[in-house]
């Protein structure tokens, strides 16, 4: 596979396109926004071996997908990097096949550095013989290439991964909100959980690198994060699975969106955490202490006791 067509020049996909032509890949890319080398979808696919889509979501990659296919020619591969549902994938995946056309899902994780440093981990479903053709591509953006089965298995997994690493980022920041309102230094702390069972992707980079520097910016839209969670969500449902947990992470992560500006970063979740506890914490404080008519009643009761005996 010599020339690639790639669709979706986002945060993510320039730096990953730009990994596929510094590996000596003929590159016609296409994006609805911003300025690629083709003008539209039918020339970006025009005789290429293999389409590569980097887009926001499932709908909109089979939209693109679909417009390709009569351009498409037989024996290809459609390679989707994006976060989608599975059964969509694998809906579309039926599509391509009946014109002579593989398809993976490989989406990636690993943010904005590892598109950049070709250092993404990517989870790549589908069959095995289109995986292993299409192998030289995938490593010319991610150092971690893992086969986890058939078409829609990347999309599942990279849904379990990103619920996962949700879970493991509202726990991590308010374990680092309580240990602040206890008075703690976070610095010796991540130290003592880094060595310990505690330990995951928040305590050791989202909190130094994005949290105690205040920079907020991991690169990763809040809004893709909820995505993602609402990914496994309707897995679970699909399969009549009852998931309590998982149904709280995404009310959790759906409530930090719609409070939050469209474009936060998920770590901004933080921030919002941060005031929940302050405006729990303040409520609290005002039910606990009593009023100056409560303070004088009681006092009025306990006068009143006193000169009955």
């Amino acid at each position: 596979m010599k020339t690639i067509a790639f669709i979706g020049l986002g945060m993510m996909g320039r730096p990953m396109a730009e990994n596929l032509a510094k590996a000596g890949f003929k590159l016609q890319t296409y994006d609805a926004r911003v300025r690629g080398t083709a003008g539209s979808i039918r020339e970006a696919v025009s005789g290429a071996d293999a389409v590569v889509t980097m887009l926001p979501n499932g709908g909109v990659v089979t939209d693109v997908v679909l417009e390709a296919l009569p351009h498409l020619r037989e024996g290809s591969v459609v390679i989707d990097m994006s976060s989608a549902d599975p059964a969509g994938t694998r809906a579309l995946g039926d599509a391509l096949k009946a014109k002579g056309v593989e398809m993976l899902d490989a989406p990636v994780s690993g943010a904005v550095v590892g598109a950049r440093n070709g250092t993404l981990a990517i989870m790549v479903g589908g069959e095995k013989k289109a995986f292993e053709e299409s192998k030289p591509i995938l490593a010319s953006m991610g150092n971690q290439i893992f086969h986890v089965g058939p078409l829609g298995a990347g999309h599942a997994v990279k849904a379990l991964n990103n619920y996962l690493g949700a879970v493991g980022t509202i726990a991590g920041f308010e374990a680092l909100l309580v240990a602040r309102a206890f008075g703690l230094d976070p610095g010796p702390m991540l130290e003592a959980i880094n060595a310990s069972t505690g330990r995951n992707s928040t305590t050791e980079r989202k909190i130094p690198r994005d949290i105690l520097t205040n920079t907020f910016g991991s690169g990763f839209k809040l809004a893709l994060m909820a995505k993602d969670v609402g990914i496994a969500a309707e897995l679970a449902r699909g399969l009549k699975l009852n998931t309590p947990f998982l149904q709280n992470t995404l009310k959790t992560w759906k409530a930090a969106q719609k409070a939050l500006p469209p474009d936060a970063d998920h770590v901004e979740i933080y921030k919002w955490q941060e005031k929940l506890l302050k405006r729990r914490s303040s409520a609290s404080s005002r039910k606990s202490a009593p009023s100056r008519g409560a303070a004088s009643r009681r006092a009025a009761k306990r006068r009143t006791r006193r000169r009955s005996t």
